[in-house]
């Protein structure tokens, strides 16, 4: 058994996460794609098809149909382009699987296309095991995080957010709102600019990202 094996196998058992994420065939790569984008959004990944969702190596009747099929949805679905890198393991007596590593990305955020000629894509990120769909807040700070950035001031507002994160561990954009008493535009620009400062992290969540204060 080779390195890539071994390696691609104590990923498998160690189950889907932020990091790792398990598809049993790539017949549907638009839906594959999703996921692509969201590693490379966020920190980078391995996605393995011929794997079932809990683990089992299923295996690739023809993993080489696959590999072509998907990595062509990849550079043509993905933009901009994703870098990535992939290989099929045999991992048991003929058991095939693909093993695709996706790499982050310097040039956030990426977009996942339905179609080739779609205009508009959705950009997806990694929470734990899931690839969810980035707000409008993780899509500003993932464009503009590369640019150089005022210090934070810490003015009122500021001052009330940071007392407020003493008795509370984050603080959801509806939320700020509220406390803070700004509409939700100027609240958003407040937590994104906050965020790009350093003061600030985010935590993507499908129910409303949680921001809360850089360690």
């Amino acid at each position: 058994m080779n390195e890539q094996v071994k390696t691609a196998l104590k990923l498998i058992r160690g189950g889907e996460g932020q990091f790792v994420e398990f598809k049993k065939k790539a017949n549907h790569p638009e839906k594959i794609i999703r996921e692509v984008v969201a590693f490379a959004n966020s920190t980078g990944g391995h996605l393995f098809v011929g794997v079932d969702d809990n683990g089992t190596l299923a295996g690739l009747k023809y993993p080489e149909d696959e590999e072509y099929v998907l990595t062509k949805a990849i550079n043509e679905l993905c933009r901009p382009l994703v870098q990535f890198t992939v290989e099929i393991l045999q991992v048991k007596e003929d058991v095939e699987i693909l093993h695709y590593h996706i790499f982050e990305s310097k040039d956030k955020p990426h977009f996942a296309f339905l179609e080739k000629k779609h205009r508009y894509g959705k950009a997806f990120v990694r929470s734990e095991d899931q690839s969810i769909q980035a707000s409008y807040e993780v899509r500003q700070i993932l464009k503009r995080s590369k640019k150089a950035h005022q210090p934070i001031e810490f003015e009122e507002k500021t001052r009330q957010l940071f007392k407020y994160f003493e008795n509370n561990s984050g603080i959801t954009l509806v939320e700020y709102a509220k406390l803070s008493g700004l509409n939700k535009k100027l609240a958003s620009n407040k937590l994104i600019h906050l965020a790009l400062s350093g003061a600030l992290k985010i935590e993507p969540k499908k129910d409303g990202d949680i921001f809360m204060p850089a360690e």
